[in-house]
């Protein structure tokens, strides 16, 4: 499975993949994670599904960025650019993979600005290669192991956030998926977009660098949890009163 988050603020955008790789009881290390950075045009993308099916769209669209590259000078027209190259490697492939017992199932987080763009755009691409924009209304979207990083982000994370909050509120949710998932680990990669710098920083955390942030959102929800009002919960620990029916 795959942990890949982006997160869309009036800031900027973030995004964070982990890189753990499991075939069946084998795991190895992949980044999930593929950018392109030039002058006033800088984009990246993360993906989750079949390593396969990964590498292969992958392979054919930076080969299409060589070539054509020049005509995009939107993200639209770049996310139109690779679900072209998705929509082709299941062409190829997604029969086969039927036949084998596995489904097709690459999905994309793409994300950038490009010389049109008045602002970074973030997107999710569906294996069938139609996508949806992330807006403000929810700022973010999962692709991978979606379940365990939710709740953080929908009680924490909102449009009007620095990066620097979305960044934080990723990273949780992340850590929340790993202590819950065997497939979800170290190292992640995470990239930051701001607004109009055209400039996309990339870097990798091992799990050293981040462990005492997990110890210490761990005490803090403990002491959190010890500091909940428990008036309202004590009639758990009390006898109630059955009434005699006759």
């Amino acid at each position: 499975m795959t942990f890949c988050i982006g997160v869309k603020t009036r800031y900027g955008i973030v995004g964070l993949a982990d890189t753990r790789i499991t075939s069946g009881s084998d795991t190895t290390t992949s980044k999930k994670l593929y950018t392109v950075n030039r002058k006033r045009h800088s984009f990246f993308i993360m993906t989750s599904g079949l390593r396969s099916v990964r590498d292969k769209a992958i392979t054919y669209f930076a080969e299409l960025i060589e070539k054509e590259d020049d005509t995009y000078d939107k993200m639209y027209k770049a996310v139109n650019g690779f679900a072209d190259q998705v929509k082709r490697v299941a062409k190829e492939d997604k029969a086969s993979l039927a036949e084998s017992g596995l489904a097709f199932n690459l999905y994309s987080i793409i994300g950038g600005q490009l010389e049109e763009d008045k602002e970074p755009k973030l997107f999710m691409l569906y294996p069938e290669g139609n996508w949806i924009e992330i807006r403000q209304g929810t700022p973010f979207v999962i692709i991978g192991n979606t379940g365990f990083g939710n709740p953080v982000l929908r009680r924490s994370l909102r449009f009007d956030e620095p990066l620097d909050f979305a960044l934080k509120s990723a990273f949780l949710a992340f850590d929340a998926t790993r202590i819950s998932a065997n497939d979800v680990d170290y190292p992640i990669d995470t990239v930051i977009l701001e607004n109009n710098s055209y400039n996309i920083i990339e870097n990798r955390f091992e799990q050293h660098e981040l462990s005492h942030i997990s110890e210490y959102w761990n005490n803090c929800l403990k002491e959190a949890i010890n500091n909940l009002p428990s008036d309202g919960l004590a009639k758990a620990f009390s006898h109630a009163e059955i009434e005699d029916s006759e």
